[in-house]
């Protein structure tokens, strides 16, 4: 534990910031993690849209599943394509298909995520070099749209839970 504490404080500021962002993706640091938002949500609420809500938790998750595949995808593939907006973002029911669909979707979420922060964790990636086949977007922008964008929904889940009586501090 000491050798790994040390390791950390001699840090390089790259290595630090590769770290600080797979924490800002992983943990949520200041609000709650995506695994926490989504666990033990039963099925007939995932797909309730309470009074004044938009969406439906089940429409919030998809979103983040679908718009971070983009983000991820866009970030190592040239030829990758985006989905298209907004209609390509969000499932146009408010209930999931089945009862299988909420795991499917929060498992490729997490598979997705992790794959992200091994790109930015991969030091031979330059994190402040403008991709290629963009308009001066930089894997260190991509990383931190993508966090301000998951916390932010994480967030909306984490109210509709509240609103639905669903939700434990």
């Amino acid at each position: 534990m000491a050798k790994e504490k040390m390791a950390k404080e001699n840090a390089s500021p790259d290595r630090a910031l590769r770290d600080q962002l797979v924490r800002l993706l992983k943990s949520g640091e200041a609000h709650a993690p995506f695994e926490t938002a989504v666990k033990d949500l039963s099925f007939e609420a995932q797909g309730r849209v309470p009074e004044g809500a938009e969406h439906s938790a089940w429409q919030l998750l998809e979103h983040l599943r679908i718009a971070q595949r983009d983000i991820l995808e866009f970030s190592k593939d040239a030829r990758h394509e985006s989905p298209k907006w907004p209609d390509g973002y969000w499932p146009k029911k408010p209930e999931p298909p089945d009862a299988k669909a909420w795991a499917k979707a929060a498992a490729a979420y997490e598979k997705d995520r992790d794959a992200f922060c091994a790109m930015i964790s991969d030091e031979r990636k330059d994190l402040f070099a403008k991709l290629p086949h963009g308009d001066g977007q930089t894997l260190l922008r991509e990383a931190l749209v993508l966090a301000d964008h998951n916390s932010y929904h994480i967030a909306q889940i984490v109210l509709l839970r509240r609103l639905l009586g669903d939700w434990k501090d």
